[in-house]
């Protein structure tokens, strides 16, 4: 990437990590921002210091009580200044998303696009924030309930989504009257500074305070201020389980409230019915888009024994045609892991595999050699195990695909898929009505996304995104996942010169 394109975005070869921060000091921790599809150093960006995030909450503050008596619809048309902006710097924010990232072009230009959806979306949504009108059981009252925004609202975001999960949350935070304060990854800076520079053009233009958007880049210490704080009544995290719960425990500790996006483990069901020719390209989409790296990946199938072994052989020869390289190439289907730790875990996961008594049908190996300089390329793995495997319980960010055999009906396909702690997304190929209304039934799959004849990974805005179990329960986006973002009022206004109380109760002077 250029630094004509860097600059575009705002970003230059020093960055300051935080929305308030104006002096570059070197005695400070530095993010050094390194680019996994070929280790090549892009630019540092400055974490910012514990005087600097005060420094962001205070002017959150101040900006909360300006933005929430902006009438909605207003501050939809920020959100729809933002949309227009983004389709404008698509091109150039999606090749920064894949640098820096290292999942394909057509991946980032997807996020981006995930972004202005979300804008859309939001736009509409501010003139649609509904309460409900109650009827009262007493005579000359009226009952409804409206929601109001909630003040400041804490985002903090993983690598593998670097911008779209920020839009997700900064869109519907906006437009229900929060301000928001971000906390994104420490493995890409870059693609957060450019986001922030957007839109503080923006509100810059339209004469409000950047302090109704703001950044603060730091490690995980960033993240627990955030968690602590008394000021941020909402606390939206996206990450691993294990960081999810050090987020839920310390903000419930203050009784504030969390949004929780964390771990899937998710299953693609195939059934003796299915269309394997789509079967085969979702199940392949699914492992080894973004390198295995979304929380939506498809983990595990879980295949009918009569076709299992036809299912095998056909991925076998699908993952012979992968093509791995630099992701800026568009022949190419898979770009690098993030960095040398997830490379790590990968060579851990496939060694455990084998131990448990697995069955590695593709050989997983790093590359290496002219174009994988990086040392963060991996082949992508097929084995045969047990849905009790250790490892197979586990999330492992990486391209693993387990093969399970499944016998008998559906619903001990439907008991396999469900018998992890992850409950994020799953699917089922199959041309059986039956076998797909019991899969989205009560007694069907327990995930937070059901779908049928389409694979786990890839979810629209309309719909809320979210998962149960140990993912969290927290919903995103679409739907009436607005709420989250506000806190609900019951009023009554009684127009009468009578005081009647609820219940019947009986109470004279």
């Amino acid at each position: 990437m250029t630094s004509k394109e860097l600059k575009t975005l705002g970003i230059d070869s020093e960055n300051l990590g935080s929305s308030t921060g104006n002096t570059w000091f070197a005695e400070g921790s530095i993010i050094h921002s390194t680019s996994p599809t070929n280790g090549i150093h892009i630019a540092n960006v400055q974490c910012a210091t514990k005087k600097e995030y005060e420094e962001v909450i205070q002017q959150a503050e101040i900006a909360k009580l300006i933005w929430r008596d902006i009438p909605a619809p207003k501050r939809g048309e920020i959100i729809r200044q933002l949309g227009e902006k983004l389709r404008e710097l698509k091109p150039v924010l999606g090749k920064l998303v894949s640098y820096e990232m290292g999942k394909s072009y057509q991946e980032g230009l997807g996020e981006v696009q995930e972004m202005i959806d979300i804008c859309d979306f939001a736009v509409g949504l501010s003139r649609q924030l509904y309460g409900n009108t109650i009827h009262s059981e007493r005579p000359g009252h009226r009952m409804y309930d409206q929601y109001h925004p909630l003040g400041i609202v804490g985002i903090i975001t993983a690598f593998n989504f670097p911008v779209a999960v920020w839009a997700w949350n900064a869109a519907l935070a906006l437009v229900c009257g929060d301000v928001i304060v971000w906390k994104p990854s420490e493995k890409t800076p870059l693609c957060a500074i450019a986001c922030q520079k957007i839109i503080a053009e923006i509100l810059k233009n339209n004469q409000l305070p950047e302090g109704i958007s703001s950044l603060v880049c730091g490690d995980a210490e960033v993240g627990k201020w955030i968690s602590a704080d008394v000021r941020i009544p909402l606390v939206s995290a996206t990450g691993s389980t294990r960081m999810g719960r050090q987020v839920a425990t310390t903000v419930a500790q203050r009784l504030g409230k969390t949004l929780l996006e964390l771990g899937g483990n998710n299953a693609i069901i195939i059934t003796e019915s299915a269309d394997l020719k789509m079967t085969i390209i979702g199940a392949v989409f699914g492992a080894v888009g973004t390198a295995g790296q979304r929380c939506t990946s498809t983990r595990r199938l879980i295949i009918h024994e009569n076709i299992y072994d036809q299912v095998k052989k056909s991925l076998v020869e699908a993952y012979k045609q992968i093509k791995i390289g630099d992701p800026l190439d568009s022949k190419n289907h898979m770009g690098p892991l993030i960095d040398q730790d997830a490379v790590s875990h990968y060579e851990k996961a496939l060694e455990r595999i084998k131990q448990e008594g697995g069955q590695l049908l593709t050989e997983g190996s790093v590359l290496a050699g002219e174009g994988f300089e990086s040392g963060c390329y991996v082949s992508p793995v097929l084995a045969e195990v047990a849905n009790h495997f250790e490892i197979v319980q586990e999330e492992t960010f990486a391209p693993i695909l387990y093969l399970i055999k499944y016998q008998g009906t559906v619903q001990n396909a439907i008991a396999l898929q469900n018998d992890v702690k992850q409950g994020l997304s799953s699917a089922i190929m199959t041309n059986s009505l039956r076998e797909a209304e019991l899969f989205l039934s009560q007694n069907g799959s327990d995930c937070g996304i059901a779908n049928v004849n389409i694979g786990t990974s890839g979810a629209e805005i309309g719909g809320a995104f979210g998962g149960e179990k140990e993912t969290g329960g927290g919903r995103e986006s679409g739907s009436d996942a607005w709420k989250t973002y506000m806190r609900r009022q019951t009023n009554t206004i009684n127009y009468t010169a009578n005081l009647p109380l609820a219940q019947g109760i009986k109470f004279d002077l």
